[in-house]
Formats: C-alpha cells, sequence, structure tokens
C-alpha cells in the first residue's frame, strides 16, 4: 500500500481539541466533522486538505482525550495519512481501526516542508519526499494491521472475516 499525496504540517503536542474541538461532538456523520477538522490549530485546513494530503505532525500527535471522532474527522477531510515523530496510543489504535495509516518517523518534521509530494510505503516501511530526493526507513505497518487498513477499518475488516467463513 503506497500513499501519496502534498505535505501539510503541524507542530508537537498537538491534541484531540486542536484536532476536533468538543463543541463539534454533537455530530455523527463524518462528513460533518470533517469540516471542524483541525479547525482549533487552522480554521483552514479542511480546504487545504481537499485534494487528498499527508499529514506531518511532531511529537505525541493525537494527545488528550480519547475521542474517536478526531482520526475520523481528519480521515474524512481528505487526510490519506498521518506521519509523525511519535503519536498518543489511543490516538494511534483509534486512527488504525477507523482505517486511517498512521507512521512513525523520528524528526521527519525537522526535514519536510509544507506543500513536498510524498510517498509513504507502509508495507515497505519506506517514506520518500519526492520534492527533496531524500528517504527514510522506517518500521513496516505488520502485515494484520495493513489488512485492516485495506479494508477500511477493524469493522469493515470483521465483516469480510466472518462473511469469508
Amino acid at each position: 500500500m503506497i500513499i501519496t499525496g502534498n505535505a501539510v504540517k503541524v507542530g508537537d503536542h498537538i491534541n484531540t481539541d486542536l484536532i476536533l474541538p468538543g463543541k463539534y461532538l454533537v455530530f455523527i456523520e463524518p462528513e460533518e466533522l470533517a469540516k471542524h477538522a483541525l479547525e482549533g490549530l487552522d480554521p483552514k485546513f479542511p480546504e487545504k486538505a481537499k485534494g487528498g494530503v499527508i499529514l506531518i505532525a511532531g511529537k505525541n500527535f493525537g494527545c488528550g482525550s480519547s475521542r474517536e471522532q478526531a482520526p475520523i474527522a481528519l480521515k474524512h477531510a481528505n487526510v490519506k495519512c498521518i506521519v509523525a515523530d511519535s503519536f498518543a496510543r489511543i490516538f494511534y489504535r483509534n486512527a488504525i481501526n477507523i482505517g486511517l495509516p498512521v507512521v512513525e518517523c523520528k524528526e521527519i518534521a525537522d526535514k519536510v516542508n509544507e506543500g513536498d509530494q510524498l510517498a509513504v510505503d507502509l508495507a515497505g516501511g519506506v517514506i520518500k519526499d519526492l520534492t527533496l530526493n531524500q528517504s527514510w526507513q522506517v518500521k513496516p505497518v505488520p502485515k494484520f494491521l495493513l489488512e485492516i487498513l485495506t479494508a477500511g477499518g477493524l469493522v469493515e475488516y470483521l465483516k469480510k472475516r466472518i462473511k469469508s467463513k
């Protein structure tokens, strides 16, 4: 699974209130949540992400509350993948469960520029900055997580497994 897109950068310690402010938790439709993705940090983010982007973050991305709506808002705002120095554990699990690829890569936030064209090879464990002609080796995403991501999330993955039996 290779994901391509332009980089949109955010900083360290981006919490779930910045990703999706709490006042929007009354919405249940993913498309409505997406309209407010990263509104606490950049109100124009949904417009920036329209063509599909790869979010580049620093340390501890997704810290704060355990709300699943945060990765749902990003996924439906056309974030194809998030690459960060590190993730809050519950955000990481929530992202995988809803089918949003997440990859840890130390120090990438300092190297990539906003708007750079990126290619993320989840199975091969390689991130390429096609604009800067640089690449980073990362830990490949395990096969069982790739199956969940390819299915579109844990629920869809389980539906497929049950149906195949």
